[in-house]
């Protein structure tokens, strides 16, 4: 198992910081897809007891992050081009539900985080490239004025930032992304909802079948 897990202080809530040191090494790839887990090293290495551990473990597998392994035990659950498919479908659902009551509002996205995301597309952080992408998925669910539309893409954030981390390893993203941002940001802006749905479904779609495409590509074998 990696070596990138860190010991953690005793607390109330230590079910919820290994929950949330075990998503973090799931979503960048420190605990690879596909590896065996076992409660044991998970503990040792977070200095913590088998209890917290057993129960944010139950928390990940309820998200799907963690699944049964062949035999028995845990293993993080593998990279599925179905599954991410399945889980743009409705991401982008929700994307579009946020876009046009953003639109509704007239709402606007701060030029300086799209800036900031050309700016990341531009450079090799692939964190940072990720961070921005979030964040402007995330000003339009706060302009939607729906705190259940955050609240329900949550989880599937966590699917697409796995994928996103392990493919912009080898494939940098595209930078027209922001400009798919930049026009969607603008439609919302001058209050055209349907014009904002149309077009951040279209976003999302590419960037599924983008995302589907290249991860199909890593999983393949080499011949």
């Amino acid at each position: 198992m990696t070596e990138t897990l860190s010991r953690l202080n005793q607390s109330p809530d230590l079910v919820d910081q290994v929950y949330r040191a075990l998503l973090d090494a799931i979503r960048d790839g420190s605990l690879a897809p596909g590896l065996r887990l076992t409660q044991e090293d998970i503990a040792q290495r977070l200095a913590v007891s088998r209890q917290p551990v057993l129960q944010a473990l139950r928390l990940l597998k309820k998200d799907g992050l963690v699944m049964d392994a062949p035999g028995r035990g845990l293993q993080v659950t593998p990279l599925d081009p179905q599954v991410v498919g399945q889980v743009y479908q409705v991401r982008g659902a929700l994307d579009a539900l946020a876009a046009r009551l953003a639109a509704q509002q007239q709402y606007r996205i701060a030029p300086a985080l799209i800036a900031q995301g050309r700016k990341a597309a531009a450079g090799r952080d692939i964190d940072a490239m990720i961070e921005a992408d979030i964040a402007f998925h995330a000003a339009i669910y706060e302009g939607s004025g729906n705190p259940l539309i955050a609240q329900s893409a949550q989880l599937h954030w966590h699917h697409v930032r796995r994928v996103m981390g392990a493919v912009l390893q080898t494939t940098p993203q595209r930078e027209s992304l922001w400009d798919e941002h930049q026009a969607i940001a603008d439609a919302i802006a001058v209050g055209d909802a349907d014009t904002a749905g149309r077009l951040i479904d279209e976003h999302s779609r590419r960037a599924s079948e983008a995302l589907g495409r290249q991860l199909n590509a890593m999983l393949q074998p080499e011949s």
